[in-house]
């Protein structure tokens, strides 16, 4: 172990950048919530549970778009394919 070491050219932040089309913030989450995300990744075998959160906002910004018609069009024609019609 150096008695000193230089630091003259270090750099802050993220070790790992961060990539394209993605941003780095800190959130508040509820204890609950954020242990129920970890369970699912656990239950799954493994994962990332930041993804996993991910997932879910673009699947809840993805239904608030989409009109309730369309949704149920949608769905229609998903059980109607898995029935073979």
């Amino acid at each position: 172990m150096e008695t000193e070491y230089d630091f003259s050219q270090g750099k802050r932040g993220a070790i790992e950048p961060t990539p394209p089309g993605k941003t780095r913030i800190t959130i508040r989450l509820d204890d609950e919530i954020l242990a129920w995300f970890r369970e699912q990744v656990n239950a799954a075998g493994g994962g990332n549970y930041q993804t996993l959160i991910n997932d879910a906002l673009h699947e809840y910004i993805q239904q608030r778009r989409e009109p309730l018609e369309e949704i149920l069009r949608r769905v229609l024609r998903e059980e109607l394919e898995r029935m073979g019609k």
